[in-house]
């Protein structure tokens, strides 16, 4: 299973966004500046959080993004929903039904066993993931984050809010 960086830019957008105080907003320039990400390719997942409900948007001087419910209510999964899709990773394409051995399809009355095994796999790691909330990324980020980092941001917010 490979998930795209955008999962993780879009992980580490909402975190950010969700430390905001509840009257402003973090415009798409100041989101990839303070990442070091390349803006235009950033919008793309900005947009697909926008459209699941996660992050709102508004245009103008004061404008920018915010979470669009609190932190506590947005799961890790539903961030990677948004930017991958809700189809399963694993495909059973039913290949040991191919091949010189293959015998008639209704001799196959269940799943093969390996795609039963992902697919059990699977839902733990999406179990897990639903289970999670931003709110519980925040408290890892507090206690994880060193304290020289956390001075280095509030200078830097601070400098932006001006």
């Amino acid at each position: 299973m490979k998930i795209s960086e955008g999962v993780e830019w879009a992980i580490h957008c909402c975190t950010l966004l969700a430390n905001l105080p509840d009257e402003h907003r973090l415009p798409k320039s100041k989101l990839a500046a303070f990442f070091d990400l390349r803006e235009h390719y950033l919008a793309k997942f900005m947009q697909k959080l926008s459209a699941a409900g996660i992050i709102t948007s508004t245009r103008g001087v004061n404008g920018g993004y915010r979470l669009a419910k609190t932190s506590s209510n947005i799961s890790v999964l539903s961030i990677i929903n948004a930017i991958e899709g809700e189809s399963y990773f694993f495909r059973c394409t039913e290949i040991r039904q191919c091949g010189p051995s293959a015998v008639d399809s209704n001799q196959y009355p269940k799943p093969c066993g390996i795609a039963r095994t992902m697919w059990r796999a699977e839902k733990a790691w999406r179990n897990e993931l639903s289970q999670t909330s931003l709110a519980d990324l925040q408290l890892l980020g507090i206690q994880e984050t060193p304290p020289e980092q956390v001075q280095k941001a509030l200078y830097w917010f601070k400098n932006i809010m001006d």
